[in-house]
């Protein structure tokens, strides 16, 4: 069995010989590239220089060697998104080195210390009309510049490797953007006092993002095992904007993009949304995701055990691997055993578990826990056939 029949079982939601595994596939299951040096190092493998696959998270392309050692089942063939796209870095500002997105964000990071880039430009910022909207100077979705290369990189991947196949976005989601592009306090009071213009501006980038993925899946649809999308929607203790005007602003929107996509592919619908979700998970499976992702274990509400036996019919859980905010940075070698084997015991029964990071693996985690995860999975993520 090879990785992308191993992944395509799994999200079947049966079991496959043992758990398919991700680190890297996604800009959201990556790691630090930072720490990924020093994983390298520790591993015994040959220094290189550091390739960086997101320029705002400052995360690492994974490597074949390290994806051998793992034995990684998916391989990411996004085409060029927003977070690498046109990216001009600039470094005459005192203290820190910058960029303006091709949606005309502003980032930047410092210079000494910096760990990513911070949004410091919201260019849709203040009283601004739909005409404003309508009249911005929005990127241009189907740039075939972004999808050089991409049906190759697909068909190889899949027919060749035979891994599974994931593939990125235009850009973050359809809430994300506008509240990237608004700056947070406007987003926050457009959905309290201004939602005309809000479902005008969320309409926009269901275009965008249509049209995006249209030119996407016809380059390479029948080669891939995962679209993903995201959007950020909870915090540690719950959901950022309440579980009402998700359903009544942002669901039928979601259900749009979701129903445009799954016409045009037999791929799953990958969704990322860190935080207490829970509340709005039987939502999201109405507007059609078929993963959730990252499965922020130690946020309220999102016990592994409880999601599996609620929700574990419908969806697959890709990430929750080990719980990152009080075990993967802190905790000894075998408590991240331990928490590991807890995820997997939790999780992978019956198919639908992807064993990845919960998000991207950080600087402050030593390289020996990231190798403790991976051993676990391979001593105890195998299936009794």
């Amino acid at each position: 069995m090879n990785s992308r029949q191993r992944l395509a079982i799994a999200l079947d939601h049966k079991e496959p010989d043992h758990v398919p595994c991700d680190l890297g596939g996604t800009v959201l299951s990556g790691i630090s590239h930072d720490l990924y040096g020093r994983l390298r190092a520790h591993l015994g493998l040959a220094a290189i220089e550091v390739r960086i696959a997101d320029v705002v998270q400052q995360i690492a392309v994974v490597d074949d060697d390290v994806r051998d050692l793992f034995h990684v089942d998916v391989r990411d063939v996004a085409p060029r998104s927003s977070a690498s796209f046109n990216i001009g870095i600039q470094d005459d500002m005192p203290g820190y080195t910058y960029f303006y997105d091709e949606w005309g964000i502003g980032w930047k990071m410092p210079k000494v210390g910096g760990f990513y880039y911070d949004m410091f430009h919201h260019p849709l910022k203040g009283d601004i009309s739909t005409g404003d909207i309508d009249r911005y100077r929005w990127p241009d979705p189907a740039d075939p510049a972004r999808f050089h290369g991409l049906r190759e990189r697909a068909r190889h991947a899949a027919e060749v490797e035979g891994q599974g196949v994931v593939i990125g976005g235009l850009c973050a989601g359809i809430m994300e953007m506008v509240a990237w592009l608004r700056g947070f306090e406007d987003y926050y009071l457009d959905f309290a006092g201004n939602t005309k213009l809000l479902e005008h501006f969320l309409d926009k980038l269901v275009e965008l993002k249509m049209a995006y993925w249209e030119r996407a899946l016809a380059e390479g649809g029948e080669y891939i095992s995962a679209i993903v999308e995201a959007d950020d929607m909870a915090g540690q203790n719950g959901m950022l904007i309440s579980p009402r005007a998700y359903r009544e602003i942002v669901k039928p929107r979601h259900k749009k993009l979701f129903d445009f996509i799954k016409a045009r592919t037999r791929a799953k619908i990958f969704f990322h949304s860190c935080g207490a979700v829970r509340k709005v998970i039987p939502d999201l499976i109405e507007a059609g995701i078929d993963i959730l992702n990252p499965v922020q274990v130690s946020a309220a509400g999102m016990d592994s055990a409880e999601l599996k036996r609620e929700y574990g019919a419908d969806l697959t859980f890709w990430g929750g691997a080990v719980d990152p905010q009080n075990v993967l940075g802190s905790g000894s070698v075998q408590d991240v055993k331990d928490d590991a084997r807890r995820r997997i015991d939790d999780l992978a029964p019956g198919g639908g578990f992807v064993f990845a990071p919960v998000h991207n693996i950080q600087s402050n985690v030593p390289p020996e826990n990231v190798v403790a995860m991976w051993e676990t999975l391979r001593e105890h993520g195998t299936y009794n056939q």
